[in-house]
């Protein structure tokens, strides 16, 4: 057995912030203006630029965002949206909130995404929409996906991991027909909570901006700043609270300038981490896309079973108490007890997100860690090797 490394804590993630995101809520709570205004506008024109797509809308959350893109599309009672069945919970429940059925599909256990070939199993003629998710910032093959599925279903990108990602030279957030992006702190770039959705069709944009704000015709920055502030707006859609405030769209300004950086540093660990564990046969390590820029919100291993001296839990308990955190990838959603018991599932109905489950365990990957931090990661994975 290695000898176990002395303990030293290194927490999963942290929240790279500092003094220009401090100075950057000052504006707004000198001006007045604390909810979604112009530091949201400008927050979304960049979003919009740097991720190829002529409408960005800020949003409460990427769950938020999801909705209202379901919403948006008039996706309700009788219809069918596909989903992953390893994923946050989240790309599932928003299928619910609109009354329609989230029908899961398998994953492919080396990518963590969709598996094409069990999406088109899935296929019925209530199915609506596939909603493909860039799980830890690799992008599905859309593609592919697009290929197989039949016209007419739309593509919905759950893009929470992903902004600044790529798929063959093209930025996350443009390869369907609408996207959802998280700001958790979890992520690559924080607003606290916070979300983005994007699109290329301009009468959902505008559809999606009424709704994310009561359903009111025009925003409460258009009417105060207008001619007559005294007039409330018309609602001809139902709508729901899901505005970004100012002081939040002034963090992201600030965040979203360090993306790229934050990104390339990521990758540089990743690779790293990678070339550290090449030896051990029992652990697979996350790859690039070819043609295409991981976003790395997560550094994800995959614990074979068949050869590893431990079981994926015992690992985790063994890194804890060398204070290196860890977490299962996410979730297999038909494994959770509202879905196991709603839908009569079992374990076995979705083996690749039951797997990815039980075997997937992210390790420490973000932008305070220090090279002591990841030498520690690094030496006590290495020290699980022999037991």
């Amino acid at each position: 057995m290695s000898e176990r490394p002395a303990r030293r804590d290194v927490p999963i993630s942290l929240p790279s912030t500092g003094e220009a995101e401090l100075e950057a809520v000052r504006g707004p709570i000198e001006s007045g203006w604390l909810t979604q205004g112009p530091k949201v506008a400008e927050f979304e024109k960049r979003f919009a630029e740097r991720h190829d797509v002529p409408h960005a809308l800020a949003v409460t959350s990427c769950t938020t965002g999801l909705h209202l893109i379901l919403a948006a599309m008039e996706i309700g009672p009788g219809d069918e949206v596909i989903v992953p069945a390893f994923t946050w919970v989240a790309t599932a429940n928003v299928v619910l909130y609109c009354g329609a059925t989230p029908v899961l599909a398998d994953v492919d256990r080396d990518t963590f995404n969709l598996d094409i070939d069990d999406v088109l199993r899935r296929v019925t003629s209530r199915t609506k929409a596939v909603i493909a998710v860039h799980l830890f910032g690799r992008c599905m093959d859309m593609d592919a996906l697009s290929a197989a599925l039949p016209s007419g279903i739309e593509i919905i990108e759950d893009a929470a991991c992903a902004a600044g990602a790529a798929w063959q030279g093209r930025p996350a957030g443009s390869l369907g027909r609408a996207a959802s992006f998280s700001f958790h702190p979890r992520k690559s770039v924080t607003t606290g909570e916070g979300g983005m959705v994007t699109t290329d069709d301009p009468a959902l944009a505008e559809r999606m901006n009424m709704m994310r704000n009561h359903g009111a015709s025009i925003s409460e920055e258009q009417r105060h700043h207008g001619p007559r502030p005294y007039l409330l707006p018309d609602f001809n859609l139902l709508g729901f609270n899901y505005r970004m405030t100012d002081l939040q769209g002034a963090v992201g300004l600030v965040q979203f300038g360090k993306l790229d950086r934050f990104i390339d540093e990521r990758a540089a660990m990743a690779k790293r981490f990678t070339e550290a564990f090449a030896d051990i046969n029992w652990l697979r390590t996350p790859t690039e896309p070819q043609g295409g820029r991981h976003g790395w919100q997560a550094y994800v291993l995959y614990v074979d079973p068949d050869g590893a001296p431990m079981l994926r839990n015992d690992m985790m308990e063994a890194l804890q108490e060398m204070g290196v955190s860890t977490r299962p990838g996410t979730h297999a959603v038909h494994m959770l007890g509202l879905y196991r018991d709603r839908y009569g599932l079992a374990p076995h109905d979705f083996p690749g997100a039951r797997d990815c489950a039980e075997h997937s365990m992210a390790i420490p990957l973000h932008n305070r860690m220090t090279e002591e931090d990841f030498d520690h990661v690094v030496r006590a994975v290495r020290s699980l090797a022999h037991g």
